[in-house]
């Protein structure tokens, strides 16, 4: 399901993943799943969502597009562009930020010669300023992919680039 390459429907996996996920609420309030709905439909089209993918999500859901919209720009779990293979998305916030947060940012960025929100010209990472990712106790910490790291440095960070393909 990738963007150059727009789906008529939500796959059977998917569909079966949603129906499988919204047996949890009543019948009249299956558009409680719509987090999840968008999360595994954003995860088949290799990291991020179209709109048609929206749109199809608020049709099998049978609810507004505009609350599909909605939910998909304002949790920065969604994305509306495409990602590198690897998204890192590194915190920011204030415990970071004490912790030593903006030379890890600068490293980075020096070494994969990529700002926030753009990717490396190979397409392998997408670099991500986030404002909190709820490990403070072990700041500065990223997130990349599903995987947490915890009180990074210059040298940390080196050694997980190297070990991603």
């Amino acid at each position: 399901m990738k963007a150059d390459n727009e789906p008529a429907n939500l796959s059977s996996a998917v569909k079966q993943h949603i129906d499988k996920w919204i047996e949890r609420y009543p019948k009249e309030h299956k558009r409680s799943g719509v987090f999840e709905a968008l999360r595994v439909v954003q995860e088949e089209n290799g990291g991020f969502l179209t709109t048609k993918l929206m749109d199809l999500v608020a049709d099998y859901l049978e609810m507004p597009r505009v609350s599909v919209y909605e939910v998909a720009t304002f949790y920065s779990l969604f994305r509306l562009e495409p990602v590198g293979k690897h998204l890192i998305q590194i915190c920011t916030n204030i415990s970071c930020q004490l912790s030593g947060v903006d030379d890890i940012v600068t490293h980075l960025k020096q070494r994969l010669q990529i700002d926030f929100n753009e990717t490396t010209q190979d397409n392998r990472f997408t670099l991500k300023e986030v404002e909190c990712l709820g490990a403070c106790i072990q700041a500065p910490v990223c997130q990349i992919g599903k995987n947490y790291h915890e009180n990074l440095t210059t040298d940390k960070i080196d050694e997980i680039l190297t070990t991603l393909t």
